[in-house]
């Protein structure tokens, strides 16, 4: 068993996001394998991990003090540190670092998130806007690590790394459900944020060729944008719920009591609600982009997301039993290829391997 360390820091306890379940996925597993400490920065953090796990506070990763974290790791001695972000401090370390990028979306897209502070916004946006700082990041690291083969090809395409680059899935933690009954409701569901490249308003406006079904938005969604999302709908004459936020048990109900869950996003990193829907047998209509179709495959159902009417007519397979019950079979076997033991078993041999 090799002594690893594993950069919790990035884990969001206020409002977990993708980084936030990849770490906890990932820690879970981890630690069944090795000897684990996990980086953290607030006590927190502590409670989303495994009861009796070795933990070391240290420094937020955007503080200047992140200058100084590798120097501190070789008075712990690390020999192998794992970080499930690029930004890890890597300043006169004796250890060996993996660092993991998730997609390229953020050089697509180049608005920081809201919640980081103006100082932080203003050096994430400068960070983007060259392909220059990730490049002296990156190969800084030992080994880097992503969680598509699409983003590896695309971080290879942009000759981001000399490093080597491995993939490691991310994955779900609902437990597989297969649906006992298939003439369900004319509900679709969707999760994810409401960021413009994840193409909201085209859901919303095509829901209108498709009067007998109801367009549910799970996500937590700010006043405002749900306020012109509202307006949009009635504009469309589309029947949309917003539900701003569900809990686990809330989002499984959704999930084995719709017709199917839906995005037309324009760009994904991954796509972690496929995975999940997926997991319970609900079929997928979906965006033809490249990450949709190499996690989905065959169980998802594919449409040009500036065409409204192939979108309903996506829908529209689905009525037929046949279809659903075939979509909702082939979303389970896929399910089977996602799982945080398997992502996690594969990046300990990776890790291993550089100790």
């Amino acid at each position: 068993m090799i002594d690893l360390f594993f950069d919790g820091r990035f884990i969001n306890t206020t409002s977990p996001d993708g980084i936030t379940r990849f770490s906890i996925g990932l820690i879970n597993e981890l630690s069944k394998l090795s000897e684990l400490t996990v980086l953290v920065c607030n006590s927190d953090q502590v409670g989303f991990l495994p009861a009796g796990t070795r933990t070391k506070i240290v420094n937020a990763p955007t503080s200047l003090s992140e200058l100084l974290l590798a120097r501190k790791l070789n008075r712990e001695n690390a020999k192998v540190v794992f970080s499930p972000m690029q930004t890890t401090s890597s300043f006169g370390k004796r250890f060996k670092l993996v660092l993991t990028l998730h997609d390229l979306i953020y050089y697509r897209h180049k608005t920081p998130p809201r919640e980081f502070n103006p100082l932080v916004r203003l050096s994430w946006l400068l960070f983007h806007l060259s392909y220059l700082p990730q490049r002296l990041v990156l190969n800084r690291a030992d080994l880097v690590v992503t969680v598509s083969e699409t983003s590896k090809r695309e971080i290879q395409e942009a000759n981001l790394t000399k490093r080597e680059i491995q993939v490691v899935y991310n994955s779900t933690d609902l437990e597989p459900q297969v649906p006992t009954e298939s003439l369900r409701p004319k509900t679709l569901v969707y999760m994810g944020s409401f960021i413009d490249y994840k193409n909201v308003e085209f859901l919303i406006q095509a829901m209108s060729l498709l009067p007998d079904y109801q367009l549910v938005l799970l996500s937590r969604i700010d006043p405002r944008r749900r306020k012109a999302l509202t307006k949009l709908a009635s504009d469309y004459g589309s029947d949309v719920r917003f539900e701003n936020g569900v809990d686990q048990e809330q989002y499984i109900a959704w999930l084995t009591s719709a017709r199917a869950l839906v995005s037309a996003s324009k760009d994904e990193g991954f796509g972690i609600p496929l995975v999940e829907g997926m997991s319970q047998g609900l079929p997928l209509v979906l965006s033809k982009i490249d990450i949709f179709e190499e996690i989905a495959g065959d169980a998802g159902l594919y449409f040009d997301n500036s065409n409204k009417e192939e979108f309903a007519a996506r829908v529209l397979q689905l009525e037929d039993e046949s279809v659903w019950l075939q979509q909702s079979k082939r979303g389970l076997a896929r399910a089977k290829n996602f799982s945080w033991a398997a992502s996690a078993k594969k990046l300990h041999e990776l890790l291993s391997s550089l100790s």
